[in-house]
């Protein structure tokens, strides 16, 4: 077994014991596609160790309208206790995935897709610590999910709104027992926020998702939930076009504000799951956010990262340029 093998197996160890937490007798489901086998053989034969059925499902529509598929097939998924969805593009937000997790199953993102040709079962982000994590999810949360209106500035120009009535904050760590049976390779703070009601500016200088990198910071306006400007540079046009290539119009409504907790990744560009976890961004996702408490339905669902934010919550300042700080009492 070559070196990359081997830390292929180390992930998909991470991500079937740790993570999964597979028991005996569980039937599990591997949704991957033809480009990202290799890595589903890998988890497939790490669960049967662990004595589980398993079955792989190879997708055949690739790219990022996949989970169309899964909203068309919602009980797609009924004869399994847990699934993994290792396709390259995300299918958390699809309704099969909701259907699984109300019944009472495991459901686990791990969308594979990297830009630079290394495979994500052997990132170091894997590594990060999950009970740190939720601990440190659970200190924002509590100021999160106590509040109205959640804002959030950067010194690079970002001011921008988000509300949040009757929407409560999750988290993700890979852990699904901590998820409730559902959690993600994205190890963040997300907040299925209102969809109509987000305003104001982003500067967007971390990552443009599955896009990759961006050379130059592309500012975006938002008004009523929708993006109305994007910066007409030439990663600004980039983002445009992979937008209206879902030909969706509901792709422009910002459904999901999310915090990076994964103080092993970086954001450089190289793996969209790398970057949206990394401990000093924030992201905003955009398009469907079904399975993550919210109510607009979509094509897909995409985010974008900028870096250190100051982020307040109804005022109250509870991350200052990435890093989390505790807040003073307030005085009545």
């Amino acid at each position: 077994m070559d070196t990359t093998a081997e830390a292929m197996e180390r992930g998909a160890k991470i991500v079937v014991e740790k993570w999964l937490q597979l028991k005996t007798g569980e039937r599990l489901l591997i949704v991957a596609n033809e480009d990202n086998i290799v890595e589903a053989e890998i988890l497939q034969a790490v669960a049967t160790k662990q004595k589980a059925k398993t079955d792989l499902m190879i997708v055949e529509r690739k790219g990022k309208q996949v989970g169309v598929f899964f909203d068309e097939n919602e009980t797609i998924f009924d004869e399994y206790t847990a699934v993994i969805g290792a396709t390259g593009y995300s299918i958390v937000t699809t309704l099969a995935v909701k259907r699984i997790i109300k019944r009472g199953g495991k459901f686990l993102s791990l969308p594979l897709l990297t830009n630079n040709g290394q495979s994500m079962l052997t990132y170091d982000f894997l590594m990060m610590d999950t009970k740190k994590s939720k601990l440190m999810a659970q200190v924002i949360m509590k100021y999160i999910n106590d509040s109205e209106m959640i804002r959030v500035t950067t010194k690079a120009g970002t001011d921008i709104r988000f509300y949040k009535e009757n929407r409560v904050a999750g988290f993700f760590n890979g852990v699904v027992k901590d998820g409730r049976g559902y959690s993600s390779a994205s190890i963040e703070v997300y907040v299925p926020i209102e969809e109509t009601k987000t305003v104001g500016t982003m500067i967007i200088d971390g990552s443009l998702g599955y896009i990759g990198k961006n050379q130059l910071p592309i500012q975006m306006k938002i008004k009523n939930g929708n993006i109305v400007q994007i910066e007409e540079n030439e990663d600004g046009i980039r983002l445009r076009k992979y937008i209206e290539d879902f030909q969706d119009k509901r792709m422009f409504a910002a459904t999901e504000l999310g915090i990076g907790l994964n103080s092993y990744a970086k954001c450089l560009g190289n793996c969209y799951i790398e970057d949206e976890s990394s401990y000093g961004t924030f992201h905003i996702g955009f398009g469907r956010n079904l399975a993550l408490g919210g109510k607009h339905e979509a094509n897909g669902h995409f985010d974008i990262v900028a870096m250190e934010p100051d982020i307040y919550v109804d005022n109250r300042m509870i991350m200052q340029e990435g890093k989390i700080i505790i807040p003073e009492p307030q005085v009545y």
